[in-house]
């Protein structure tokens, strides 16, 4: 193959209409426009909230109050309960690494923290980077013990 032979692909390469250029071409006088008005004048048609007389669609969507804006910096937490801490050997430290081992993170770049659904039965040494009020009791309670890591 030489770089004369090179070609693009079939069908990947279309001609331009070229439009107003007589009725041979197939799109001449109108040019494919209609007749007359908005649509056919350069620069016309409308913008997208103008519905003509209907009422325009972001109108017809209920308002939504209250909800003020979305933090674009807002810190999210991969949430992980007790009960799923179940799989961990006695003694074995769960921490953000261990857990995304365990496949128990949702995005290993966000902090974690420990929930307190569900019961825990074996000593475990977690670390974390927030931990509520009732796992804290229920780990301390099986004879663990809990580190809050910087976020």
């Amino acid at each position: 193959m030489k770089l004369h032979d090179l070609q693009p692909n079939q069908g990947s390469k279309k001609n331009r209409k070229r439009v107003g250029r007589g009725i041979s071409a197939g799109q001449g006088k109108t040019a494919g426009r209609g007749t007359k008005g908005q649509g056919a004048r350069s620069g016309g048609g409308t913008r997208l909230y103008h519905q003509g007389g209907n009422l325009p669609f972001f109108r017809r969507l209920p308002f939504v109050r209250g909800k003020g804006f979305t933090p674009l910096n807002r810190l999210e937490y991969n949430e992980v309960n007790l009960d799923q801490l179940v799989g961990f050997a006695a003694g074995s430290e769960v921490n953000p690494i261990s857990l995304n081992s365990a496949r128990l993170l949702r995005d290993a770049r966000n902090p974690v923290a420990i929930l307190g659904r569900g019961e825990i039965s074996v000593a475990l040494k977690v670390s974390a980077h927030r931990i509520s009020e009732s796992a804290r009791a229920k780990i301390e309670a099986a004879g663990g013990s809990y580190q809050i890591l910087e976020p």
